[in-house]
């Protein structure tokens, strides 16, 4: 693989998640053991990503302490007896560099992946969403796949779809296929289309792979609704303009988590947790025994 650059966009206010976000990123609330954004870091380290740039904004650098080496606290785990826990910091030996730079002012996805253009430069660049995980416990190789494609079709843009339900389209950018099957050319995108108008059920799913015409596609964007520049509408006019993009459809287990309201992170925090080897089976019969107790 020698895409080898992932942009992190984890500039929002996750507004939809106050008040547990009021003095913390939604990336670093907690899903299972780990927060959010720990679990895209791993999935993207794991195919090959050797440099990592976060697009931060106001009140993010907890992101920034959580991924540097923390001696301080190594040296108290061995020196209080729990070097056993030592184990729980292996991502800070991730063979990776993390690199930080500020979305000064939220003016949309679009925006936030183009204040990555000094650092990528002419390069070729991998872009997931920081508030996404992909499949239980991050176990999705879609990047990997998104990226091989990206190579040998010399592709503008590569993104990972998945299936939604019909009813549920409106709150996505909705692909309209011009082939079929799990890798497919597209011929456009739809910003959150209405239900009856939706030309498929597939949606964007929190990952691309770019080419580094994009931004300049993004330069040419006009600012949509609330004055943001969207990331699906400069893919649109890159792609109008004879751009070729495709699109990867997440496999059956490859369910993407967005971590974006409270049912959506109750969601995902019950199924990690219930997953978990250790704390798993008891939390299982817990809550079996709160369902019981709450039918008897």
């Amino acid at each position: 693989m020698t895409i080898n650059i992932a942009v992190v966009p984890v500039a929002g206010m996750g507004t939809r998640l106050l008040p547990a976000t009021k003095s913390q990123p939604k990336e670093m609330l907690p899903v299972g053991r780990k927060p959010v954004v720990q679990y895209v870091v791993e999935e993207l380290t794991r195919v090959g990503m050797e440099r990592i740039l976060f697009i931060t904004g106001p009140g993010k650098t907890s992101i920034e302490n959580h991924f540097d080496v923390n001696a301080e606290l190594i040296q108290n785990l061995r020196e209080t007896g729990k070097e056993d826990l030592l184990v729980e910091l292996e991502f800070e030996r991730a063979p990776a560099q993390y690199f930080y730079t500020r979305q000064r002012r939220l003016l949309g996805l679009g925006h936030a992946i183009s204040c990555a253009r000094p650092f990528v430069g002419d390069q070729p660049f991998v872009a997931a969403l920081g508030d996404s995980i992909i499949g239980l416990n991050a176990s999705s190789d879609v990047v990997r796949r998104m990226v091989d494609i990206f190579e040998a079709e010399k592709a503008t843009a590569v993104i990972a779809f998945e299936e939604v339900d019909p009813a549920e389209v409106h709150n996505y950018g909705i692909a309209r296929p011009k082939t079929s099957g799990d890798i497919f050319e597209v011929a456009d995108l739809i910003e959150k289309p209405a239900v009856d108008e939706a030309p498929s059920n597939l949606a964007i799913a929190a990952r691309y792979v770019f080419a580094p015409a994009i931004f300049e596609a993004i330069d040419r964007t006009p600012p949509g609704k609330g004055g943001e520049i969207q990331i699906t509408d400069a893919i649109r006019l890159a792609l109008h303009e004879g751009g070729k993009v495709l699109g990867v459809r997440l496999h059956a287990n490859e369910k993407r988590y967005d971590i974006g309201n409270f049912e959506a992170y109750f969601r995902a925090f019950v199924e990690f947790a219930l997953a978990d080897d250790k704390h798993g089976p008891a939390l299982r019969q817990y809550v079996e025994s709160l369902t019981n107790a709450h039918h008897s």
